[in-house]
């Protein structure tokens, strides 16, 4: 998925990056009203994390103009603020959830999950393509209805690709999702697709190399 945070804290917008990040989404981060204005004019986005309190201007003014385009991305509130009538005035803007500071990551991670769910009409967290299911919350997924046991690294690259089912999953963030943040080797993550490539094998799935971009996931021509 591809998100757009807006927080003009470095610390916090680091932190929140690298979290987002490592739940295979491509998160793009901006400081200002102004950087963030010009972000939403290209390629669209699956979810906005907004910051209210910004150095150019309020948030709330930012998320009115979203929606009076007609822009129905769906937008994730963070604040400081804990005035009711804050709240209430970002609900009635068209805001889909509202998290005051200070919060726990896995709180944040949650609201995202269901928001993406939401946007993406899915009932459960569980994600989907042919005969492949995956529950991001066990860690468990199933192949034709049978129990897929797969090892932590490949199970990450999994959920990854299933969450950019249809598009391209860029190589940085499953290099990122699977070995952090630290140096990796040349041929790592190959590694890991081969393996992969594998176990689906006759599934009627296979992942799709891009060279030089990642990888996709994607079903068989019939």
């Amino acid at each position: 998925m591809r998100l757009l945070l807006v927080e003009d804290d470095e610390l916090i917008s680091r932190s929140l990056g690298q979290a987002l990040t490592r739940l295979g989404n491509s998160v793009e981060v901006f400081a200002s009203c102004r950087d963030a204005r010009a972000a939403l004019q290209g390629a669209p986005f699956d979810l906005v994390v907004l910051d209210l309190g910004l150095p150019d201007g309020d948030g709330l003014s930012l998320l009115e103009e979203i929606r009076r385009r007609g822009d129905s991305t769906p937008v994730l509130i963070l604040t400081a603020r804990d005035g009711l009538d804050d709240r209430v005035r970002g609900l009635d803007l068209g805001a889909d959830d509202y998290l005051a500071k200070p919060f726990q990551l896995a709180e944040l991670e949650a609201r995202v999950r269901a928001l993406l769910r939401r946007s993406q009409q899915r009932t459960d967290n569980c994600l989907s393509l042919g005969p492949l299911r995956f529950d991001p919350a066990t860690g468990t997924s199933w192949l034709d209805d049978a129990p897929l046991d797969l090892p932590h690294r490949e199970r990450l690259l999994l959920e990854s690709l299933l969450l950019h089912a249809g598009n391209i999953a860029p190589r940085e963030i499953l290099e990122n999702r699977l070995f952090g943040f630290g140096e990796v080797g040349t041929n790592a993550l190959e590694v890991y697709v081969s393996r992969l490539r594998k176990r689906l094998k006759q599934s009627g799935l296979h992942i799709r190399t891009f060279r030089g971009l990642g990888y996709r996931l994607e079903e068989d021509d019939s």
